[in-house]
């Protein structure tokens, strides 16, 4: 079984602490995310922050649950690893680099292993899959960004 696997950037116009606080902020995700369904905490960590979540995913043929672990590198890095779930593996992060002037690449990055659920993404169902699991979500994060001030 493939991994889909993918990665998108875009440079957003903030700086990069304004877009660590949305990032750092988890269980908002499912407000700006498309494909997030919900977002419980589940643990949090000393300083509050969700370091365990309930997660459900919208995959279109199927609503995907899992629970994720979140590791933090403030201010530049989020990952997130399953713990358990529906598919046989699921990492990903959002990585901020600061460009200057005010302005912020961010990148997000998703690994996938659908498992039995992924047996029809091959070819241009793969690519499919990849560009709705992975395009959009730096996008989203400038929208968020810019709607916060």
């Amino acid at each position: 079984m493939p991994i889909l696997t993918g990665s998108a950037s875009s440079v957003l116009e903030a700086p990069i602490d304004r877009c660590w606080a949305v990032v750092e902020d988890v269980p908002t995700a499912p407000e700006w995310q498309n494909n997030l369904v919900s977002m419980e905490v589940v643990e949090r960590d000393e300083q509050g922050r969700a370091l365990v979540c309930d997660t459900v995913s919208d995959a279109k043929f199927k609503k995907v649950p899992a629970r994720v672990k979140f590791t933090y590198e403030e201010p530049t890095k989020l990952t997130w690893t399953m713990v358990e779930g529906d598919l046989d593996h699921l990492e990903g992060s959002w990585e901020l680099e600061d460009v200057g002037r005010g302005r912020t690449k961010a990148t997000y990055s998703l690994a996938v292993d659908p498992g039995p659920l992924g047996g029809v993404l091959v070819g241009p169902l793969a690519r499919i899959a990849r560009g709705m699991l992975v395009n959009g979500r730096a996008k989203e994060l400038g929208k968020r960004v810019k709607a916060l001030g």
